[in-house]
C-alpha cells in the first residue's frame, strides 16, 4: 500500500486553490465539480504524480468543530517538507502568511507554523 490521496479541511475551496498554489507554489490536480463543493486537489510541483492533497469542504456536520478545535490548540492540520525552511518561510512571509511560530530548531528538525488563509494552522519542516 502506498498513499495517493490525502485532504485538508477548507472552509473556501476557492480562497484555498489560491492560497495553496499562487502561495505555497502546488499545482492544480483535480477541479471537477461535485454539485455545490468540488473534487479539488493539489500536488507538488516536484512530483506532480505523487501524492495529491484534496482541498476537502466542510460538508460534515463535525468538520468546523474539529477544524477550529486543531486551531485554538495550536496543532497543525498537515505538514509539508522543505529542503531550505529558512528560504522557504522568507518566500511566505514576502507573500503575507502570518506565521504562528518561525523556524526553530526542535532536536533532530527544524520547524514553522502557519495560517492557511482557510481555518488551519500548517507546519513545513526541514529535517
Amino acid at each position: 500500500m502506498r498513499i495517493v490521496v490525502t485532504s485538508v479541511l477548507v472552509n473556501d475551496q476557492s480562497k484555498a486553490l489560491d492560497f495553496y498554489t499562487r502561495v505555497l507554489g502546488f499545482v492544480k490536480k483535480t477541479d471537477l465539480p461535485m454539485g455545490e463543493a468540488r473534487w479539488l486537489t493539489v500536488a507538488s510541483p516536484e512530483g506532480a504524480e505523487g501524492v495529491e492533497l484534496v482541498l476537502e469542504p466542510m460538508g460534515h456536520p463535525a468538520a468546523r468543530p474539529y477544524q477550529q478545535a486543531l486551531l485554538v490548540e495550536g496543532i497543525p492540520l498537515t505538514a509539508f517538507q522543505s529542503a531550505d525552511i529558512e528560504r522557504e518561510c522568507r518566500r511566505l512571509a514576502e507573500l503575507g502568511v502570518v506565521f504562528k511560530m518561525p523556524p526553530t530548531r526542535m532536536g533532530p528538525v527544524t520547524l514553522a507554523l502557519f495560517e492557511d488563509t482557510c481555518g488551519n494552522l500548517l507546519q513545513i519542516f526541514q529535517p
